[in-house]
């Protein structure tokens, strides 16, 4: 992708309101099967959404997919709540710019394009887990729900990011438009 491409897909990324991201080659990403274990075990969307594990590719997949991209866009989200409730909402407005950030991406020339959200698909207010998508156009699994070791991927970087242990501690979210 050259330069020009990447500046105009930079622009459309701000003009959304994603506004700290960072190139990088998606092959390079960090992933585990400890985190996919995190999502079966100790996640309590496990099964409940099209998005999460067990719906998902195996691990070993998920790598595969990740390998036929040469371009991808790292975000980055620091938020901190007052009211720890208020984060729900604030994810699902981010996940919409994120994914609007995808269509128009595709929708200029990058048929490839594909998002991952920094926080679990909560379109529907139930989800039909086990039966069909009701939301196929927007509905992107997490990089958690891929096996990414985010934590690792985003150290690697130049991202700050620890275990919070409290909801008002600042968070770092992260996602990712696959380009190609």
């Amino acid at each position: 992708m050259n330069s020009a491409a990447k500046k105009g897909i930079e622009k459309l990324a701000v003009a959304h309101g994603l506004k700290d991201f960072k190139w990088m080659d998606p092959g390079k990403i960090i992933i585990g099967h400890w985190v996919r274990m995190k999502c079966n075990f100790g996640c309590p969307g496990y099964g409940k959404r099209k998005t999460c594990p067990p719906y998902l590719p195996a691990v070993e997949e998920c790598m595969k997919f990740f390998k036929e991209y040469k371009q991808g866009l790292f975000f980055h989200f620091a938020k901190r709540f007052k009211d720890p409730e208020r984060r729900h909402p604030w994810s699902k407005e981010v996940n919409q710019r994120m994914l609007n950030l995808e269509k128009e991406v595709f929708l200029s020339g990058f048929e490839k394009a594909f998002m991952f959200p920094q926080a679990p698909c909560r379109l529907c207010k139930r989800c039909p887990a086990s039966g069909e998508c009701l939301q196929p156009y927007q509905a992107r699994p997490t990089l958690e729900a891929f096996g990414v070791d985010v934590y690792s991927t985003a150290r690697m970087l130049g991202y700050p990011i620890r275990v919070v242990r409290d909801y008002h501690e600042e968070m770092n979210r992260y996602g990712l438009l696959l380009v190609e």
